[in-house]
């Protein structure tokens, strides 16, 4: 992107809405969109200034949930408020899940078919890949010091012990209080533009989702379950769609056993060949239990408390950043997130019945990612060579 844009055009909801939904059509990738969000809102459109968006992009790279969704909020909010940040963040991930649920439809119905459970068998190698290519990718970004791998090895521990990733990511933040309360905080720059609080939007939205998870509670206590579960998991996502992995996991598979660990690796599977991100994968499992009204419930409330954070923190984020307490506690929890994706590899490699073309196809995925292949690719070929092969 070039320089800073000093003028900056008010656009139409419509315009928004499109602009979002043509990009979530070819939001393969997850976070790797976000330059082409950039592209879009600072260059093309001129809806925000270069330095706004990057303050943008910091944000949603701090707060909990799926970072290139919640870029999109920001951008609509910034340029038409709490309207405009829903508009967007909508377009950007109706693609997605208009996808997940016609997927999530075809896995019912063909899942025992020969040529689906090789394709199935194949994929779920990938996701291993996938998984631990994250674990390093966060790890190269976040293990800094020493102090960072002992939380990450003392978080490994505790979820190998089944303790709740959620204890362990409190526990983590906790403890980089203590760590880190004497680094320094990095100096931030200042948006160009400021958006009013929006302190009365938050309520509506907040006091309407409590009336609908009352009515959910009264009228069908199973959709109740699925959506508080599925708000808890965003809420505790730090560090981007991957970090909801995990938590997922757990919640869903290891806790309360709505489905099995092989159906919920093949819906991760599933949304590799979706755009969006990777916690679409909500859908496939709302889907799974509820058909599409539970793919519904769990999208909603998988993604609500995200966006309610970027459009409630946006106006205040400066001021967060230049907190020590509010940089280490994030430090810390993203170090933790480390040590729960490597035993979530881990976790889900013991659950393959492992031969020679599996651990091949596992490590030519996992070679493909560190090299930067986008994963669309590796999946694409990955269906054909367990068609053939597997």
């Amino acid at each position: 992107m070039t320089g800073a844009q000093h003028i900056c055009n008010k656009p139409s909801l419509t315009s928004l809405f499109f602009s979002f939904l043509k990009l979530g059509a070819t939001a393969f990738g997850g976070p790797a969109m976000i330059p082409y969000i950039g592209r879009m809102a600072v260059e093309k459109r001129m809806w925000l200034d270069e330095q706004t968006f990057r303050d943008g992009v910091a944000l949603c790279q701090t707060i909990p949930g799926a970072t290139a969704m919640q870029v999109s909020a920001y951008v609509g909010f910034r340029a038409r408020g709490v309207i405009g940040a829903a508009v967007s963040f909508i377009g950007f991930g109706l693609p997605a899940f208009l996808l997940m649920v016609g997927l999530s439809n075809f896995y019912i119905r063909s899942q025992t078919l020969p040529p689906i459970v090789s394709v199935f068998a194949g994929l779920q190698t990938i996701v291993v890949a996938i998984v631990a290519n994250a674990a390093v990718s966060f790890g190269k970004t976040s293990l800094k010091a020493l102090r960072d791998v002992m939380i990450t090895v003392i978080a490994a521990a505790m979820f190998a012990l089944r303790v709740s990733p959620i204890l362990v990511i409190v526990l983590a933040a906790a403890s980089g209080v203590v760590l880190y309360n004497r680094e320094s905080v990095p100096s931030v720059g200042s948006s160009a533009t400021q958006q009013p609080s929006s302190t009365r939007s938050l309520l509506v939205i907040a006091t309407v989702t409590g009336f609908v998870l009352v009515v959910l509670f009264i009228a069908e206590r199973k959709l109740f379950d699925l959506a508080t579960v599925m708000l808890r998991i965003d809420l505790f996502a730090f560090g981007g769609g991957f970090a909801s992995v995990p938590l997922m996991f757990h919640e869903i598979v290891e806790v309360r056993s709505w489905i099995d660990s092989q159906t919920f690796i093949n819906g991760i599977a599933l949304g590799q060949v979706t755009p969006g991100p990777i916690v679409i994968t909500a859908t496939f499992v709302g889907y799974m239990l509820y058909g599409l009204l539970g793919a519904v419930v769990a999208t909603l409330s998988v993604f609500l408390p995200s966006f309610l954070v970027v459009i409630g923190v946006t106006p205040y984020f400066d001021r967060l950043r230049k907190s020590i307490y509010f940089t280490a506690t994030i430090r810390a929890v993203l170090c933790s997130f480390v040590g729960l994706l490597v035993t979530v590899a881990f976790r889900f490699a013991s659950d393959i019945p492992w031969n020679i073309p599996r651990v091949a196809l596992a490590m030519a995925a996992f070679l493909a990612l560190l090299l930067k292949v986008e994963i669309i690719w590796i999946v694409l070929v990955g269906t054909g060579v367990s068609i053939l092969f597997l």
